[in-house]
């Protein structure tokens, strides 16, 4: 198997090296990163500038580009093999409920579900220190196994939410629907050196849909959240009232 590693942290985070360290034992891993911090990037593509490739001493490529950047470019040139399975993360902090739309490392697991291929985004759900990155890793390795166990039918876009504990203390997988958080705080100004005024986007809302069945839920409670995603934005309910209106 080999599996295609990815992130938005930066190839040089803490949870993509226990990622690709669980990942070792199952394939061959590849791992193709940005060569910073690209939180928030979403699904965007550089197409202002051209791309450059290095390889770290570690043996991971990084990227001067977005974390979707770097799964298209492994998938479309990079690599000499397709790979058979993307893991993207893992992630320092959440990706729950409307966290998708604008997370990079869900970005990066959506190129490779685009491209046709079984593709995993994992965070953990932390706001504090380092964290449990290995009950992560282990979560993903045992969700890798499963899949050269018995493959999905067709090509899956995963998002995998883990409580910030050890191993033993999560309760196991459980499959969600994404919840839905209230508006963003309010933009954040401040003077900088020069005495501009300058603006430091909020933190997202707290959740407003978290009930029973949600990503939210299910981690709060000690659950991994397991939530399969589709990138199909059509509104289907209002196909006909929109062709109603448009008779009228």
């Amino acid at each position: 198997m080999h599996i295609l590693l990815s992130n938005d942290d930066g190839y040089f985070s803490s949870g993509l090296v226990a990622l690709a360290n669980a990942m070792a034992p199952l394939g061959t891993v590849t791992v193709v990163a940005p060569d910073a911090e690209r939180s928030g990037a979403s699904n965007s593509l550089t197409l202002d500038r051209p791309l450059m490739v290095r390889r770290a001493p570690n043996g991971f490529y990084h990227v001067n580009g977005t974390p979707t950047d770097c799964v298209h470019m492994a998938v479309t040139g990079l690599l000499d093999i397709t790979p058979d399975v993307i893991v993207s993360g893992i992630n320092h902090g959440a990706n729950m409920g409307d966290d998708t739309i604008y997370s990079g490392t869900v970005a990066a697991a959506t190129e490779g579900y685009l491209l046709g291929i079984p593709s995993i985004a994992v965070s953990l759900v932390t706001s504090h220190g380092a964290g449990h990155f290995d009950t992560a890793a282990q979560i993903v390795a045992q969700l890798v196994q499963r899949i050269q166990r018995n493959p999905l039918a067709q090509a899956t876009l995963l998002n995998v939410n883990v409580p910030d504990a050890p191993f033993e203390q999560i309760k196991g997988l459980k499959i969600t629907r994404l919840g839905r958080r209230h508006k963003a705080e309010p933009v954040i100004k401040s003077v900088n050196p020069r005495g501009e005024l300058v603006y430091w986007v909020g933190a997202a809302g707290p959740a407003a849909d978290a009930g029973a069945g949600t990503d939210f839920d299910a981690v709060a409670q000690g659950w991994v959240s397991l939530t399969p995603l589709q990138v199909d934005l059509t509104h289907f309910q209002q196909l006909d009232p929109l062709q109603q209106w448009l008779d009228a």
